[in-house]
């Protein structure tokens, strides 16, 4: 019986061990000379393309910002700008990151089909958050509404505090907080766009001459809209058209004021206590404001 010694395998060993360095080395020298220019060229690339897509993105910030005639949708331009560079970003490393692969010999295909059933399961786990994401920022790039405008959506109104692609915080009148989800914005009623305007209703009796009437509101009108405290927040001539309605005893006369977004409620104080104030109205005998309308009933002068 022949007993081999360890001793004989040895040089098998050995050779096997030489065969794999060789093949190791064959590889690195293919790999040194064939594959690295390529991945230096992609990592170089991506590298180039990031710096290029970030400073593009701040330029068009600077410039959008020193544009506007306020800095109130500067926060909008610069989340759209970061949204386009974090998204352009993911974009270019996604692809790099794929041909790096591609070079070192890797399959992609059960990667890509592993990464797909990844990427459903958490569409379908934050499919509300997508869906806020992508509300909001088409809420941003469309310019529903700026920072300050007073809206209302989702059964509440107030004044836009703050935005993000998640979120769109109001604050109402009566100081409340209220945030609200991006998905939840389907229908948006901007009230302080551009300009806002004013309908004040004049309740007059209904013997009132109506030419009277129709100066005495003029008068008013002009007035106010020459007051240096409220000519920068009246946009153009105030109105009156006429009489709106007429009742038993009365008779409506509407005013119309176009005024900047926001001052219509100044304008339209200062309004009534001025028709208050006139000596023309000093026979006048006042009722309770209704909404913003401001009703005054003339009574006739007692024969003598």
């Amino acid at each position: 019986m022949e007993i081999f010694s360890d001793n004989a395998f040895a040089p098998t060993e050995t050779g096997k061990l030489s065969d794999l360095l060789h093949n190791w080395r064959e590889d690195a020298l293919t790999f040194l000379h064939h594959d690295a220019p390529k991945l230096i060229v992609i990592l170089v690339g991506a590298f180039v393309t990031i710096r290029v897509l970030h400073a593009v993105t701040s330029r068009i910030t600077v410039l959008q910002t020193h544009r506007l005639p306020s800095g109130i949708r500067s926060q909008q331009v610069r989340t759209l700008a970061g949204v386009i560079n974090g998204v352009g970003v993911a974009v270019v490393l996604f692809v790099a990151f794929l041909q790096i692969l591609s070079l070192l010999g890797i399959n992609l295909g059960p990667l890509l089909a592993s990464a797909g059933i990844a990427g459903l399961a958490i569409g379908f786990g934050a499919q509300t958050l997508v869906h806020d994401v992508i509300n909001g920022f088409f809420i941003l790039m469309e310019d529903h509404f700026d920072i300050g405008d007073t809206i209302r959506t989702a059964s509440v109104k107030g004044a836009v505090e703050q935005m993000s692609l998640r979120r769109t915080v109001l604050r109402d009148d009566d100081g409340t907080v209220h945030i609200i989800p991006n998905s939840q914005i389907t229908i948006v009623s901007n009230m302080t766009r551009d300009w806002s305007q004013l309908a004040l209703r004049v309740t007059v009796a209904y013997d009132e001459p109506s030419d009277r009437i129709v100066e005495l509101l003029q008068k008013v009108g002009e007035d106010v809209r020459h007051d240096p405290a409220f000519e920068g927040d009246i946009v153009s001539d105030i109105q009156v058209p006429g009489i709106e309605r007429v009742g038993n005893s009365e008779a409506d006369y509407l005013m119309l004021v176009k005024t900047r977004p926001g001052k219509q409620y100044g304008v339209g104080r200062e309004l009534r206590r001025r028709i208050k104030k006139d000596s023309r109205t000093r026979r006048s005998k006042h009722r309770a404001p209704a909404a913003y309308s401001w009703w005054i009933k003339t009574l006739r002068q007692p024969k003598t």
